[in-house]
């Protein structure tokens, strides 16, 4: 199992939350087991602490459908990234690292910090806690697929389980569409497709066609990062040969010749838990799909990926660089007033500081770069602004 990485490790609790299934991070022990977690009043900093919790955060929270785990971590902290450290790991509950709708949250208290557990599993209270029926460790029947994930997925689905970003010898190598039947120049779903170098592919062999997009550059250095890689739709092999006959039953946007195909894969995990990176990380935003602004809930490309130390569930803080202005005020105005509709011109240039705008969470690392979501922000983010640990 895997050891998840804070920002802070003076910090992080012995239990951490956990991925299981590909959808938890490995679980300490939190305290020795005669360790009691304690009710107690909601404060905003636990005694002894620097988490920072919500000056408005509640005793406890009922999980409602639609919540992602950046939502509820909202709800408790003012910096959703401190997560790990709050995140109490019932023992005496199956699977007590996955939230579900309809599970009660609690704010409890130990040895004076703030810990979040699981109180009750869809309205039944867990072992050890007051009245109703308690629970004891049985296999959860919710799948988990209707457990709470870090994000929405449908917001990342296009960029998740396809290719998204194809590397130079993708673009010169992958198979690809060479004709549509019927001399069309464009295709859709119900159209049969001819597509070459699969010719070994078994019939009823699903494969999913990619459009070659946008060149992504570092803006660092301008080295080529790769091609953005854009969903086309999907289908099965209906004819083997080269080419190969692929029946599209899946389609989001137009089918044209030369685009990719790739065989189809599944790699959903939006599971993961938001925490900030232990490195120091200063990475440059990138434009995706021709954006050179972008808000709450679009998708960024960072210049920084794995290799630098970036994991899908970090936090990153987004900065506006700061301008350049000419100060002809520092002698009472006598610059402004001496040279007049000139002024601007005269005076000593003064770099403004950078200026924080948003959040981002990365979702999905590659060796050299990464795709991230735009969680929060208070200014239009733009191509060029600086990703950094928050």
């Amino acid at each position: 199992m895997k050891r998840m990485k804070t920002a802070n490790l003076a910090l992080r609790p012995a239990i951490l939350l956990s991925l299981v299934a590909g959808l938890t991070v490995s679980v300490g022990l939190l305290a020795p087991p005669s360790t009691l977690a304690q009710e107690g009043p909601a404060q905003t900093v636990g005694s002894g602490s620097n988490i920072p919790l919500a000056t408005d955060a509640p005793d406890q929270y009922v999980v409602k459908t639609g919540d992602t785990l950046w939502d509820i971590s909202k709800v408790f902290l003012r910096e959703p990234w401190y997560w790990p450290e709050i995140w109490y790991v019932n023992p005496q509950i199956a699977n007590p690292h996955l939230i579900y709708p309809g599970d009660v949250l609690k704010l409890v208290y130990v040895d004076g910090q703030p810990r979040l557990t699981v109180a009750q599993r869809g309205g039944e209270t867990v072992e050890g806690g007051r009245g109703g029926k308690r629970l004891s460790p049985e296999v959860r029947r919710e799948p988990l697929s209707q457990a709470v994930t870090a994000i929405p997925y449908d917001v990342v689905a296009s960029f998740m389980g396809r290719p998204t970003l194809l590397t130079k010898d993708q673009v010169k190598t992958a198979p690809y569409i060479v004709a549509l039947r019927d001399s069309r120049v464009i295709g859709a779903m119900g159209n049969e497709v001819y597509a070459r170098g699969i010719e070994e592919a078994a019939p009823d062999t699903r494969y999913s066609v990619v459009h070659v997009g946008e060149q992504l550059r570092d803006p660092d250095n301008n080295d080529l990062l790769g091609y953005s890689g854009l969903y086309v739709g999907s289908g099965p092999v209906v004819t083997q040969g080269d080419p190969a006959k692929i029946l599209m039953t899946d389609s989001t946007r137009e089918v044209l010749q030369g685009d990719k195909v790739f065989p189809e894969s599944v790699d959903v995990n939006v599971d993961f838990v938001p925490h900030a990176p232990a490195s120091d990380i200063d990475a440059g935003i990138i434009a995706v799909r021709s954006h050179t602004v972008m808000g709450q809930y679009q998708v960024v490309a960072l210049n920084r990926g794995s290799s630098a130390g970036l994991e899908p569930g970090h936090i990153l803080a987004v900065f506006q660089r700061g301008g350049v202005v000419r100060d002809t005020f520092k002698e009472g105005g006598l610059a402004a007033n001496r040279k007049g509709r000139g002024a601007s011109l005269f005076g000593n240039k003064v770099q403004l500081p950078d200026e924080r705008t948003g959040v981002v969470m990365v979702f999905k690392a590659f060796d050299n770069m990464s795709y991230a979501l735009v969680m929060e922000s208070t200014h239009e983010i733009r191509q060029g602004d600086r990703a950094k640990n928050p």
